[in-house]
C-alpha cells in the first residue's frame, strides 16, 4: 500500500494527485493508493481513496501498514515516515503554484535526500520509474539531531523572510 500525505497547508496539491493519478491509470502503480489530502480532499478520482483529515490513531495504522510514503516537504511528515522505517519519496509545495507562501519545502527535502535518508521528486514524469525502482533504494537509518537539524532548517527558513 502507498500512503500519500499533503499536510494541512491551507492551499490544495492536485499537481501531485494527478501524477500519481496518471501513473495508476500508465500501470506503473499497482498497490492501493490511500490518500490524506487535506485541502485537496475534492479532487475527484477512482484510482486512490482519498480523505481530508485521517485520525491520528488511523494514521499511525496506516503508516505502519504503507510499503511507501509519498509526502510533501514537510519536516514533520518526512521523519514520521523515517523513524518508521518506510521508504520516503518527498515531492515539494511550490509557490509558483500557489501551492505554498514560499519553497523552503525545496531545501528540506535537497537536505534529507543528501543524506540518502529520502528519495526526492521534483520531475513528475519520473514518478513511474522512482516507484518502479524503489526497492534498490536503500534509504539510510534515521538517527535524530534534532537540534543540528532544526538549525539548520531555520537557517534555510530564514532564507525566505
Amino acid at each position: 500500500m502507498i500512503l500519500v500525505t499533503l499536510g494541512t497547508q491551507d492551499k490544495k496539491f492536485d499537481r501531485l494527485l494527478k501524477a500519481i493519478d496518471k501513473q495508476i491509470k500508465l500501470g506503473n502503480i499497482k498497490d492501493e493508493v490511500i490518500v490524506q489530502a487535506g485541502y485537496s480532499y475534492n479532487y475527484k478520482t477512482n484510482n486512490m481513496k482519498i480523505f481530508d483529515l485521517i485520525p491520528i490513531d488511523e494514521f499511525d495504522d496506516l503508516i505502519k501498514r504503507c510499503d511507501i510514503l509519498i509526502t510533501h516537504g514537510g519536516v514533520g511528515s518526512i521523519i514520521t515516515g523515517l523513524k518508521n522505517n518506510k521508504k520516503v519519496i518527498a515531492v515539494a509545495r511550490l509557490k509558483k503554484y500557489k501551492e505554498h507562501t514560499n519553497n523552503h519545502q525545496l531545501q528540506i527535502i535537497d537536505n534529507f535526500t543528501k543524506e540518502g535518508y529520502i528519495l526526492s521528486l521534483d520531475d513528475f514524469n519520473k514518478l513511474g520509474d522512482i516507484i518502479k525502482n524503489i526497492d534498490s533504494f536503500k534509504p539510510k537509518k534515521y538517527k535524530s539531531n534534532s537540534k543540528k537539524f532544526i538549525d539548520l532548517v531555520d537557517m534555510e527558513i530564514m532564507k525566505y523572510l
